[in-house]
């Protein structure tokens, strides 16, 4: 039998490169996202969400998604006063066919709507326009039409690209939950860990801040740091390496912890902060970003999709990024 050696190099050589391609691959999908717009890149290769903009009568919010389309992340619809969205679209030059445009003039009622469009199927991401916040809420928490399953827990998690850390940083609440109690704060822990697996961390470090690392009976941040430290050290929370309680300090400052002489794994290291209250988190949140220049993305988790909840007062690029992030996260 007659072999063709030039025709089995080219296959061995053909297998190598083909080998060589696939190993890249698998390495850049496990890859951790440590720069926000690397998941506008991710995004690509996933398929795209329906994203449900509730009162979608401003600027920044129709330029956040159509920013977002334009980068084949997701499809859109626009619910808001149909004048005003054409309007908004002449002066920024957008395309307005690129989105579905579903006319309601009345606030309350858009909102309603949208959260309705989410529950019949036509979506799987919310996204707040210029309807207030107490609104946006209310819609999403009533009991009859809204997108809550028994027993669900909201939180507010926020995603933070600091020049001063080395990677991201994904952090619980700055909010929604005023004073967490120790149910709420393992909720929390575990859509803190959940949002980093999405991003691509194999096993996130999880930080439980206090004012504190010392371990102090009188401090409730401590006592519940201790907790759920020593239950994920049981496998009570999985897929995790948490630590607590931790000041600020040693939490992300790998220098401050050698000083003190602690050992964690986390310290210097976190990829997750959870704060103890949400005047802890709004201070940390506000320092990143007008004090630091620090940008971000955010969203709510806990409802049946994920609900982004921007400011209205935010840019157009954090808009963007909470728009990529909640895709990152839906199912």
């Amino acid at each position: 039998m007659l072999f063709n050696l030039e025709y089995l190099e080219k296959s061995f050589y053909f297998c190598q490169i083909k080998e060589l391609i696939i190993n890249h691959t698998k390495q850049h999908n496990n890859m951790s996202i440590t720069k926000l717009d690397q998941m506008l890149e991710v995004l690509k290769s996933k398929q795209k969400k329906r994203l449900v903009a509730a009162f979608a009568n401003d600027s920044h919010t129709i330029g956040a998604i159509s920013g977002a389309i334009d980068h084949g992340i997701v499809d859109a619809t626009l619910v808001g006063d149909q004048e005003v969205i054409n309007r908004i679209c002449k002066e920024e030059n957008i395309d307005v066919t690129k989105f579905k445009v579903v006319h309601e003039a009345d606030e309350m009622k858009a909102t309603n709507l949208a959260v309705k469009l989410i529950n019949d199927g036509e979506g799987n991401l919310l996204m707040k326009g210029t309807v207030t916040t107490d609104k946006y809420m209310r819609a999403i928490l009533n009991k009859e039409t809204g997108l809550m399953n028994p027993g669900a827990i909201l939180t507010h998690i926020a995603v933070m690209e600091n020049s001063a850390y080395h990677k991201l940083l994904v952090c619980s609440d700055v909010a929604i939950i005023p004073a967490p109690d120790f149910k709420q704060k393992l909720a929390m822990t575990n859509f803190l860990i959940s949002t980093a697996k999405a991003l691509g961390i194999a096993k996130p470090k999880v930080a439980i801040i206090a004012a504190t690392e010392q371990m102090s009976y009188g401090m409730p941040a401590c006592v519940d740091a201790a907790i759920l430290a020593k239950m994920c050290d049981r496998g009570q929370i999985k897929d995790a390496i948490i630590d607590g309680p931790l000041a600020l300090d040693v939490a992300i400052d790998k220098e401050s912890a050698e000083i003190k002489k602690l050992k964690s794994e986390v310290a210097g290291d976190a990829d997750c902060l959870l704060f103890p209250s949400i005047e802890a988190g709004n201070v940390f949140y506000k320092t990143h970003t007008k004090l630091c220049g620090g940008e971000l993305g955010a969203f709510v988790a806990g409802a049946r999709v994920p609900a982004i909840l921007s400011s209205r007062g935010d840019s157009e690029l954090t808009k963007l990024y909470s728009i990529a992030l909640a895709a990152l996260t839906a199912k």
